[in-house]
């Protein structure tokens, strides 16, 4: 498997930012259908193994979903505190959902269901999001075998990767960029921050 160069440095950034669980939250800005942006936050999964595509989750329900089904391409913006590095993160998000055709695909699905706690699953068993709250939510414990259908997994592939390290005088900036098709060949730049 080919390692992206900019995986190094984001890892670097996780391991030194592990003792605040908030560092695996990331912000995700999408397009909507009337051209104005969405952003919301999103909770890093690790990677697709065997590729540099990172691995969050979804509901089929939400309006994310929505979004990236006439618009795949997204932003992840992600900022460590502890580092004091943020990455920017631009690409192509594929949603995997219970009806998707790649074996693969799918089998990673059911493998983050799997992983996730009882309490990650139950979100998936409760009532449409952002309808009107008519009743309680039915706080269920859903098979940690088999997933919901609109438990989907969320696969983001960078194009374009922004690194920006705000501890130093001066504070260093690395942009990666490959075209996007071309999986390995990754360009890398130093610029101004």
């Amino acid at each position: 498997m080919f390692l992206a160069p900019w995986r190094s440095p984001l890892a670097h950034a996780l391991h030194r930012n592990r003792a605040l669980a908030y560092a695996r939250y990331a912000q995700l800005a999408t397009v909507r259908s009337d051209g104005r942006p969405a952003n919301r936050t999103i909770v890093f999964r690790g990677f697709l193994e065997n590729t540099n595509q990172l691995r969050f989750i979804t509901d089929s329900r939400s309006e994310k979903a929505e979004q990236l089904k006439a618009q795949p391409w997204g932003e992840i913006c992600w900022y460590f505190p502890k580092t004091r590095e943020q990455f920017r993160l631009l690409g192509k998000l594929t949603v995997v959902s219970a009806d998707d055709t790649d074996e693969l695909l799918l089998k990673a699905r059911k493998m983050l269901w799997h992983d996730l706690s009882d309490g990650g699953r139950s979100q998936f068993a409760w009532a449409y999001p952002k309808q009107l709250k008519t009743e309680p939510l039915e706080q269920t414990t859903p098979d940690p075998l088999h997933p919901l259908p609109n438990f989907c997994l969320l696969l983001l592939e960078p194009l374009q990767v922004d690194h920006l390290e705000l501890r130093g005088d001066p504070q260093n900036r690395y942009l990666y960029s490959r075209e996007e098709y071309d999986l390995e060949n990754w360009s890398v730049e130093e610029v101004n921050p």
